[in-house]
């Protein structure tokens, strides 16, 4: 029987009820300020709570990334506000405005209390339950409360539907209704499927062959030279860099797009489009980031191409193994490749924006690649040891996350001592958009870990996290222990990704005891929980 996921230990229980609940002298403590940088000891207060920076932090407002394996600790509410802060069970005083009387029993939220799944605080004359544990997480803004005015009108913070709220509340894989709601807006969970073009043909991207809960489908990979001309419709391998069948490359020669096979491509996309699937391209890849071709690398010409494929956008997935980082402190951190890369960034929006075009920009972040700045709870021996490559999107992701959409991390492949949830955590210190923790199908394309559905007893979501000391990491990749840390210590707008839709297809099948394709989907889609019809599946189609 499957684990509850929203359950802590024992252990992590005490330590966590056991937070500061005590008035703090804040006289000397300066308001939070969204443009400053704050390393590890430095204390702030805000709206009357007082916070100590657990590492370096810019932008991350203290009242939503406070917590355990956060940004911000809570020391505790400010004397000069009205003293120490209220528990969920503790009385207080009603209050009337807003439009009805708040019960007297149930005190105001509070940012240093801890409140379980069902536990209810007054906040801006509403009652807000929380659906599963959180503490610092404004009830007007996180996913995890659900509000009504005290009148009793519903005006929950999240759009999510009542069965989305149930799905949030339990981890039931074996439920079997076939729909969950998320929630929408900026908060929408993702879960990004990249679709290898190699042995496959461009009619498998029916929509009868991808399930509806997946938000984003990857076409993998465009070259980064591509000369594509706008209007050609050339889609084959040998201009854009699609494998599929129809235009693939081998050694029989170079196969071409017919002009009906061009227009069925963009009708399956448009088709996928309607549907709310998005489809977009996904330029580079390892295969070509090895030689110079992203030097060569034209943002009009990418451009080109998404808007007569109708994309939604561009996905960089800039794998160059050349750069090499010195890893020093953030001051100083560099990498070789850092103006490669940044300029492919700056470069694609600028185009973009030039042109008005309704497109993206995501990047594949590396799994280590926020890793090994020097002062961070992220170098060197403080996390399980890294690739040679650790911090090599570091700068690229600090300086340019604002034309970013989100970060899709590659938390695989880096052997069985990488932990996804460290990875994951270094790209939260330096970006705050949302990010997809990455899965891959096993066998893996190097580092040979196996991604498994389940969690090996004992191992919970925060379990070993950040110790530095263990470089056996292989109980935590699963796809419940990772959904775990997602939905207890992400934000409401991350998701997941899945490399890759078609790798039972087009690799050697999933050893056994190993998560499938539609195992993780269905998994991901039950509880983070995803919209569309989480019992469709990925059907089983023949190598070509």
């Amino acid at each position: 029987m499957m684990k509850n996921l929203w359950r802590i230990s024992a252990i992590a229980a005490v330590c966590l009820l056991s937070s500061p609940a005590f008035a703090v002298d804040c006289t000397a403590l300066g308001e939070w300020d969204r443009a400053a940088v704050y390393v590890g000891g430095m204390q702030v207060k805000q709206q009357c709570v007082a916070y100590e920076a657990a590492w370096w932090t810019q932008g991350k407002d203290p009242a939503t990334n406070s917590g355990q394996y956060l940004e911000w600790r809570v020391l505790g509410n400010c004397s000069s506000c009205g003293g120490g802060s209220s528990s969920s069970s503790s009385s207080s005083s009603s209050s009337s405005s807003g439009g009805g009387t708040c019960p007297a029993n149930i005190a105001p939220w509070s940012a240093s209390t801890v409140y379980t799944g069902g536990d209810q605080a007054i906040y801006d004359s509403a009652v807000c339950r929380a659906r599963w544990w959180t503490q610092g997480e404004n009830p007007a803004q996180a996913e995890v409360w659900s509000c009504s005015d005290c009148s009793g009108s519903s005006s929950s913070s999240s759009s999510s539907s009542s069965s989305s709220s149930s799905s949030s509340s339990s981890s039931t894989s074996s439920s079997s209704s076939s729909s969950s709601s998320s929630s929408g807006g900026s908060g929408q969970r993702r879960y990004i499927t990249y679709a290898s073009t190699w042995n496959t043909s461009i009619y498998d991207l029916d929509v009868n062959n991808i399930p509806n809960y997946i938000t984003n489908v990857n076409l993998s990979f465009v070259r980064p030279n591509t000369n594509y001309q706008r209007g050609s419709y050339a889609f084959d391998q040998q201009v854009v860099g699609f494998e599929f069948v129809e235009g693939a490359t081998g050694f029989s020669g170079s196969n071409t797009f017919s002009p009906t096979e061009s227009q069925d491509l963009i009708n399956a996309i448009a088709a996928l489009e309607a549907r709310g699937t998005e489809v977009w391209i996904s330029v580079g890849g390892w295969s070509y980031s090895q030689g110079t071709q992203w030097l060569s690398f034209s943002a009009p010409r990418i451009v080109d191409l998404a808007l007569d494929l109708g994309a939604s956008g561009v996905d960089i997935d800039w794998e160059s193994s050349r750069s090499r980082c010195n890893k020093q402190d953030a001051a100083s951190f560099s990498c070789t490749g850092d103006a490669e890369i940044e300029n492919i960034i700056v470069s694609l929006h600028n185009e973009i924006n030039r042109r008005g075009a309704d497109l993206g920009i995501s990047i594949a972040g590396w799994s280590t690649g926020a890793y090994y700045v020097k002062g961070t709870p992220f170098e060197e021996g403080k996390v399980q040891w890294g690739s040679p490559f650790g911090g090599t999107m570091y700068n690229a992701v600090k300086r340019h996350g604002d034309k970013l959409d989100f970060v899709n991390l590659m938390s695989y492949d880096g052997g069985n001592y990488y932990d996804p949830r460290e990875g994951f955590a270094a790209y939260r210190a330096i970006y705050d958009g949302p990010i997809n923790m990455g899965m891959q199908i096993a066998p893996e394309g190097a580092g040979g870990a196996v991604l498994t559905l389940h969690a090996p007893p004992g191992v919970e979501w925060n379990t070993g996290f950040l110790t530095g000391s263990n470089n056996e990491a292989s109980s935590y990749y699963n796809v419940e222990t990772m959904l775990g840390y997602v939905k207890n210590a992400g934000q409401p707008g991350d998701g997941f990704m899945l490399w890759q839709l078609w790798k039972q297809r087009v690799h050697l099948p999933a050893p056994a005891g190993a998560a499938t394709e539609n195992s993780a989907g269905r998994y991901v889609c039950l509880n983070l929980p995803l919209a569309g019809d989480c019992n469709q599946t990925i059907p089983s189609l023949p190598k070509l």
